[in-house]
């Protein structure tokens, strides 16, 4: 036995090596009832949407937020250490709601 034919596919196996590869697929024939087949499709559904929701809302918008935040942390260590200005946020929550509006603004 060579190295290479340790490494063949057994002739025959094909549906078996396909099933293997992709994920198990849930066939109308499993179900007890009409009632658990759309059940079970409402549940892909909304799974499917919550998926969409984060992918297109929130985490975009959490990336420009933290985004902006870490532009403005990175720029007063700048100033503070090339041109030695303090650089101080009077009204940290005012700040805070002014970077989730401006993150929100685009979306």
């Amino acid at each position: 036995m060579s190295l290479s034919d340790s490494f063949s596919d057994a002739p025959g196996s094909g549906s078996d090596h396909d099933e293997i590869d992709s994920l198990p697929s849930t066939s109308t024939e499993s179900f007890i009832s009409e009632d658990d087949y759309d059940a079970q499709r409402e549940w892909e559904q909304s799974l499917e949407q919550l998926q969409l929701l984060l992918s297109m809302i929130l985490v975009p918008f959490a990336g420009k937020y933290f985004g902006r935040k870490f532009a403005y942390w990175s720029w007063a260590r700048y100033m503070e250490w090339m041109h030695n200005v303090e650089i101080k946020w009077t009204n940290k929550t005012s700040f805070k709601a002014a970077g989730a509006a401006e993150a929100a603004a685009t979306l």
